[in-house]
């Protein structure tokens, strides 16, 4: 994608979380118009401030959504924000080609399901943009964000959670682990991120866990990059997790001004490595 041209319409799949109101943001500050694919109704309000037009479609729905792309002369489309299975299984709105693709595919890992949405918009002539093309200064750089160091201890549980949670990238299980005193206490499955936090931390007593957060080793950027935000370090704290270490240059931070002013403010630590 390094010669590609931009269209001045662009489209955005969103699903939950600010990060699709932030590109769309930064989209329309640097002149593109973009239209809206709503498959959540948490951010729907904040995405109407800067698209042009925004519908709401269940990700099952891939008749209507393939309609609109056509319609609205779409040839861009960028996916941004959590689309997770269990969205399928809360809001499943499922039309006759999503079951035709879901009974033609041998795993429902998200890497198998996204690659067959990305097969589907190729078939219409429409090209998935790299997720962070109106967002790449959200990406983390290396360092210690916060005022408060990872001490020795911390440095060798990163270390470790990095590995396994690179590992487990790589079986398209989870991109997250909580760690403690070198043992894993939990592993990011279907949940997503939040929820393993407060799963590890309950095991760690609610004292000193610490979570990693990773690309997967052969990231997809068209999907799924990792991101955290303000949310993330607040669950964190509630639930004794007080180091947040993430993978510099693959990982989105939303927010990091506020990340970073709360974690001071409770001395937890946000390191990039």
């Amino acid at each position: 994608m390094e010669n590609l041209t931009l269209e001045h319409k662009q489209c955005l799949i969103a699903g939950d979380g600010f990060l699709p109101v932030q590109m769309a943001k930064s989209a329309i500050q640097n002149g593109f118009e973009i239209v809206c694919i709503s498959l959540s109704s948490d951010n729907c309000k904040d995405l109407k401030k800067y698209c042009a037009k925004v519908v709401s479609y269940g990700p099952g729905e891939v008749e209507k959504i393939k309609k609109f792309l056509l319609e609205e002369n779409i040839k861009q489309l960028t996916f941004l924000g959590k689309v997770s299975k269990t969205m399928l299984i809360k809001r499943p709105k499922l039309d006759k080609t999503a079951f035709s693709l879901l009974k033609q595919m041998k795993k429902l890992n998200d890497d198998a399901i996204m690659l067959k949405i990305i097969e589907q918009m190729n078939s219409i002539g429409i090209t998935i943009l790299d997720q962070t093309i109106f967002i790449k200064n959200l990406m983390v750089q290396k360092g210690v964000l916060t005022k408060q160091e990872p001490s020795d201890k911390q440095r060798a549980d990163i270390d470790y959670g990095f590995k396994i949670a690179k590992e487990m990238g790589g079986l398209d299980i989870g991109q997250s682990v909580v760690m403690k005193d070198r043992m894993i206490m939990a592993i990011e499955a279907i949940e997503g991120t939040d929820r393993c936090i407060k799963r590890g931390g309950k095991l760690a007593k609610r004292k000193n866990a610490i979570v990693v957060k990773v690309a997967k080793p052969a990231q997809d950027k068209r999907f799924d990059i990792p991101a955290v935000g303000l949310k993330t370090i607040k669950i964190m704290h509630k639930y004794g997790a007080n180091v947040l270490a993430l993978e510099s240059g693959e990982t989105i931070i939303v927010d990091q001004e506020k990340m970073v002013k709360y974690a001071d403010k409770h001395k937890m630590v946000i390191v990039a490595i």
